[in-house]
């Protein structure tokens, strides 16, 4: 289920992904790595999660554009984000959290990275805090990009992630009843790994970036075959 103010996105179901894997214990949650292929059960067309940047969250040194959908990176105070300081905004991090809140099912959306050489992308608690990076701390689960490397990242644990390489644009497949984010190969269409966890309430999708900028695209279906 993703909440955007009073709108209610309502997704059903008990969703099943079958892969070989192997798990290691990461304080909360698991950093799962997935091999092989996936498959699902068959289930009906629903509409999935549709979100913009929320402003108000984003640190001072980043630029929401695009109809907030796209964040760029600028020096602290150069090109600023025009919303006032308060309470929602993350003080110390370049990081911005996306405006939709998902409590169940099953939610696919893509990221255009391709501007960018130094990243994390994932979700986060609503609640996560403002003066921490996500990724640092069980309140996020994301996939970080830097040095022409992809790695997971939960409670400031990483694993490498290979045979990704730099693509164009990426897709982030979260399933909330499984306690499973995972990063997609968009032109493969594949899954390239899986972070298992543990949420324990509503989680946002989450941004951060130290160069360049990135473009989300959600409100999509969750494509055939992941």
């Amino acid at each position: 289920m993703a909440l955007t103010g009073a709108r209610v996105l309502r997704c059903w179901g008990a969703k099943w992904l079958g892969a070989t894997a192997a798990a290691t214990r990461r304080g909360r949650g698991y950093l799962l790595a997935t091999h092989g292929t996936s498959c699902r059960l068959p289930e009906p067309t629903l509409p999935d999660i549709s979100f913009k940047l929320d402003e108000k969250t984003a640190h001072t040194s980043l630029a929401i554009f695009k109809g907030e959908t796209g964040v760029k990176y600028g020096m602290v105070g150069l090109e600023p984000t025009k919303v006032a300081l308060n309470l929602e905004r993350f003080k110390e991090w370049a990081v911005v959290l996306g405006n939709t809140a998902v409590t169940s099912g099953r939610h696919y959306w893509e990221v255009t990275v391709k501007k960018s050489q130094h990243f994390r992308i994932g979700v986060a608690d609503v609640d996560v805090p403002r003066d921490c990076c996500i990724g640092v701390d069980d309140h996020s689960w994301v996939f970080t990009y830097a040095h022409r490397k992809w790695h997971a990242m939960l409670a400031n644990e990483r694993a490498p992630i290979t045979g990704i390489g730099q693509p164009e644009k990426v897709g982030l497949l979260l399933e909330y009843e499984a306690q499973r984010l995972s990063l997609v190969d968009v032109s493969r269409t594949s899954v390239v790994y899986t972070l298992r966890t543990k949420f324990r309430g509503p989680v946002v999708p989450a941004f951060a970036l130290w160069d360049g900028e990135l473009l989300t695209h959600s409100g999509l279906d969750v494509p055939e075959g992941i």
